[in-house]
């Protein structure tokens, strides 16, 4: 799946001073934003990154995965105080391709010390935590985890169904993954070194992530570790009660991804190097 430099598109200009967290920077931060029918959803989202970027320099990357909504018509129209940007896919190709479509064209221009976020489009991620990710990676983490699972963390707003995979998937993958400094193999909510991601790019290609559906987070955590990567985590507090659709995670669906994913990793040859 590729990206043709026709398919993104910039929709109006940065508002805010280079400041993150108060001090003086020139890093950027990159949001990349998968979003299938969030056309509700990314008005009050915009909004709240717009706010971040009044202290920080931030360009959003709306992935419209295929949206019969209008979501792509909410970012086309730009979006006042943010530099927004717009990716097209013409069809549902489904949140892996989404994220990969997002990360490519981020890694297309940005610069070593910017910072890549990927969240929700949906609303429940809080855009002020950006800034809380970006001092992270300045101190050294390599990868940043908005994680419900620490001191802090808090997911109970979420449906039970959804909690209980959230929290028999982060039990599971603690005990058979075991990658250091990760409770929150699931989240959707993180901040990554700039040149993490295209290390791992320049390795994987089009492979860097392969699954399509929500799995494809943990794949993309269990490729980066061969990056001897340091991750931390802060805590999220999931605002579920702020998602203006249904939910579209198929819990057996993705229940069945997390397991081909653990069988694939078992049976796939590390490396020949460390990356």
């Amino acid at each position: 799946m590729t990206v043709d430099e026709g398919d993104v598109r910039a929709t109006s200009e940065p508002g805010g001073p280079a400041l993150s967290g108060g001090a003086h920077t020139t890093a950027r931060a990159h949001v990349v934003l998968p979003a299938y029918n969030e056309a509700a959803s990314l008005p009050p989202l915009l909004t709240r990154l717009a706010e971040v970027a009044l202290t920080g320099k931030l360009t959003a990357w709306v992935v419209d995965d295929g949206s019969s909504d209008g979501t792509a018509d909410v970012v086309a129209a730009g979006w006042p105080g943010l530099d927004v940007r717009l990716i097209s896919h013409p069809v549902n190709l489904g949140l892996g391709l989404a994220v990969q479509s997002g990360l490519r064209a981020v890694l297309e221009e940005a610069a070593d010390e910017d910072v890549v976020v990927v969240m929700d489009a949906d609303d429940t991620h809080d855009p002020a935590l950006i800034c809380e990710l970006e001092r992270e990676i300045a101190a050294g983490a390599d990868v940043v985890i908005c994680s419900r699972f620490v001191a802090g963390g808090d997911d109970t707003t979420a449906p039970a169904l959804r909690r209980l995979l959230s929290r028999g998937a982060a039990v599971l993958f603690r005990r058979v993954l075991r990658v250091e400094g990760v409770r929150d193999f699931t989240s959707g909510f993180r901040g990554y070194r700039v040149d993490l991601l295209a290390r791992a790019s320049s390795h994987w290609g089009e492979r860097l992530i392969e699954e399509r559906g929500f799995a494809c987070m943990v794949e993309l955590l269990l490729k980066l570790r061969h990056c001897r990567p340091v991750v931390t985590e802060v805590p999220l507090a999931l605002r579920y009660d702020r998602k203006r659709g249904p939910s579209k995670i198929r819990i057996v669906r993705t229940v069945g991804q997390y397991v081909k994913l653990l069988v694939r990793d078992r049976l796939s040859p590390a490396p020949y190097r460390a990356l």
